[in-house]
């Protein structure tokens, strides 16, 4: 069975930095782009970042600069370092590969 378990989030203030994990199992993680995902308060899902299996990383332009995506293949983690984080980051932030998601963690960003 395919899991992913997110965790990291939490409360920060405005230029605050968070570490979010994606703990995975039930598949060949080494070889599998993963990406993440995020939906604010009433949006729709964004793309924030992916990662390939050759560590090659994509970033949306919002984030660019302020997030790094990685990951352990020996550890079958991804990883999200979210540095100078702003209100408008506050999201549900999940891991996915293709249409699998997890169950997400929430990050909120206020003063």
């Amino acid at each position: 069975e395919v899991q992913l378990v997110e965790s990291g989030g939490g409360f920060v203030q405005p230029g605050g930095s968070l570490r979010l994990s994606c703990a995975t199992s039930g598949f060949t993680f080494s070889i599998i782009t993963m990406n993440w995902v995020r939906q604010a308060p009433g949006k729709g899902l964004e793309w924030v970042s992916t990662i390939n299996r050759f560590g090659d990383t994509s970033y949306v332009d919002s984030v660019k600069g302020r997030f790094t995506i990685s990951r352990d293949n020996a550890k079958s983690t991804l990883y999200l370092q979210m540095n100078s984080l702003k209100p408008e980051d506050t999201a549900v932030y999940y891991c996915s590969s293709g249409s699998i998601r997890g169950q997400g963690t929430q990050v909120t960003v206020s003063s």
